[in-house]
């Protein structure tokens, strides 16, 4: 089955994608670090797949398509994971007010001219509850139900809140997945969980993977100053203040809950400042990722790698990442790569649901009905 990816950032979701058996056509994203990893991958892997470094509202869909060979409801599969930050419960939350909440509907644009059998998109929770333009709490989510069930015909289209951990993924990272396939014949069903937290003591699924079991056997990292191979990714960059902050934070716990510390350690944090120079447990899933705060190693002195980061995030240890790694307090024009995996889609949730996209692809492809009507 053939896909395009939209959105493809560091391409977590595309792991998934390839995973679940597809074959990606091509990737569209504007990050320049994010296109260099993509076309390392496409590479290692022999792949033929095309890197497009554009902003997505500058690309005709009519003229992607003809590039790459396709008619109007041939391709199987469209997805993509646009930027969350106007939807995001950690940010100002500015909906379709902010520029970058529109991106969201650049996947019904595309989808209206490719008309592929299967749309699939990823955002963050704040999506379930962001208002439209008209104010609507919760509006954003039912315009886009709209535009893909109504004006595009899609006779399915379901979203679901879903969370890493419950698919093997030591994270706490909960995300909307929305999937739109056109069938009238077949039915659609999220992927059921494979893991459990450990305090529910079901028999049939596994705990919940923790952060210590992903990143025990990990060496120890490179400094910061030695030369070593650009595929390593396991580097220490920690600046000598962070590690002197740091120091007597228990694990699991962050800087600003222990009020015994001296004041020059503390500094100016708050109470409300638990994400700021937190240790993760070894013992538990990771709180979600984030792009703006690097987390700390649950003993060391130190921030996670990001090797550590991909192990926390699902990505196979033969992916590579470009581009720069900055500190926690350091600054990147573009996205570093601690910012390429936090704002990346985990691979095995991308991977469970893109199978359950194609369960219900292989139905109606066995009726024959799986294609937009226009």
């Amino acid at each position: 089955m053939d896909a395009i990816s939209l959105f493809s950032g560091a391409g977590g979701m595309d792991i998934g994608i390839l995973q679940a058996g597809y074959e990606i056509l091509a990737c569209l994203e504007v990050d320049p670090y994010c296109c260099e990893t993509l076309r390392s991958a496409i590479e290692r892997e022999k792949r033929n797949t095309q890197v497009l470094e554009v902003d997505i509202r500058t690309v005709e869909p009519e003229i992607l398509m003809e590039k790459l060979g396709l008619q109007p409801g041939e391709l199987d599969l469209l997805f993509g994971g646009p930027p969350c930050q106007a939807f995001s419960q950690i940010g100002k939350q500015n909906s379709l007010d902010d520029e970058r909440g529109m991106l969201l509907f650049q996947m019904v644009r595309f989808a209206e001219v490719l008309r592929p059998k299967a749309v699939m998109i990823e955002q963050v929770k704040g999506l379930k509850s962001a208002k439209n333009q008209e104010g609507l709490r919760g509006g954003v989510l039912d315009d886009l139900v709209k535009a893909l069930k109504v004006d595009l015909g899609y006779s399915i289209v379901e979203s679901k809140l879903l969370l890493a951990a419950d698919y093997g993924v030591p994270q706490l990272r909960e995300r909307v997945f929305i999937v739109a396939i056109a069938s009238s014949e077949a039915t659609h069903s999220f992927p059921e969980p494979t893991h459990r937290p450990r305090k529910m003591g079901l028999l049939d699924l596994p705990p919940y993977t923790t952060v210590g079991e992903v990143i025990k056997d990990l060496d120890t990292p490179a400094p910061k100053n030695q030369i070593v191979s650009p595929e390593n990714s396991h580097m220490d960059v920690t600046p000598a203040g962070d590690r002197r902050r740091i120091h007597g934070v228990p694990e699991g716990l962050w800087l600003s809950s222990q009020r015994h510390l001296p004041p020059e350690q503390l500094c100016n944090l708050t109470k409300k400042d638990t994400t700021k120079f937190r240790r993760l447990s070894n013992k538990e899933p990771s709180i979600t990722l984030r792009g703006g705060e690097i987390f700390f190693h649950p003993v060391e002195d130190r921030i996670l790698t990001p090797r550590e980061y991909m192990r926390i995030h699902g990505y196979p240890d033969e992916y590579i990442l470009k581009g720069p790694i900055r500190s926690r307090s350091g600054r990147v024009r573009f996205l570093d790569q601690h910012r390429q995996v936090a704002n990346s889609v985990p691979p095995p949730v991308a991977k469970v649901v893109a199978e359950s996209i194609k369960r219900t692809l292989e139905q109606c492809q066995k009726s024959s009905r799986c294609m937009v009507i226009d």
